[in-house]
């Protein structure tokens, strides 16, 4: 199963492939695609649009998802953030994409174990996690989102039937990984609880 994750936002839009073999998560890719105030929005927007199509078609992800909408500091600003949301989500669509929208507190919760974790710790669990450390904080929320949706398509969630299918495509991977890490024995949940108890035990020593 691979995921693109997109963390939508006018000026910087983050965006995030993992792909998930049997146990094991593997990271692809990440970046930021960036605009400039200067320029008309259209022209941001079109930018955001290309930026997504173009990562579409060097990592061939199977389905994405988007941060859902949240109460913005402001009208003009969620107005902002709606407009890339949009053109995120067309560039999905154009590339046959299912899309799932997830809450920003259940992404937090699929990676961290619970959905109050501010972003210090979901960037310190996507790092356990994938084994990197992600270049900017846009791409690291786009990747925590990823596997959010990693996390929902296994449970067929993702979009009804278009979840299913997914799912049952990520259960004809092979579940040897080659130059990947495998992250624990039952899923995410197992993961998350090594990686904890590591952090732990670093803290202890």
């Amino acid at each position: 199963m691979r995921m693109l994750g997109i963390d939508p936002g006018l000026t910087c839009t983050g965006w995030g492939i993992i792909e998930k073999h049997g146990n094991a998560l593997l990271h692809l890719g990440h970046g930021q695609i960036r605009t400039s105030p200067d320029q008309d929005d259209h022209h941001r927007l079109q930018i955001i649009f290309d930026g997504i199509v173009a990562v579409c078609q060097d990592y061939g992800p199977m389905a994405a998802s988007i941060e859902s909408v949240f109460v913005a500091k402001n009208a003009k600003s969620a107005l902002k953030l709606g407009m890339a949301r949009g053109v995120a989500m067309a560039a999905c669509s154009s590339h046959g994409l299912p899309l799932q929208e997830i809450a920003p507190r259940l992404a937090k919760k699929a990676v961290t174990g619970t959905g109050t974790a501010d972003k210090k710790q979901m960037q310190a669990m996507v790092s356990h996690l994938l084994g990197i450390v992600p270049k900017g904080a846009d791409a690291a929320d786009a990747l925590g989102l990823a596997i959010a949706g990693i996390h929902e398509a296994a449970n067929g969630v993702l979009l009804g039937q278009a979840g299913r299918i997914a799912a049952q495509s990520a259960k004809t991977y092979s579940d040897k990984v080659i130059g990947g890490k495998s992250v624990g024995g039952k899923g995410l949940s197992a993961a998350i609880a090594a990686a904890l108890a590591k952090e732990q035990k670093n803290k202890a020593r």
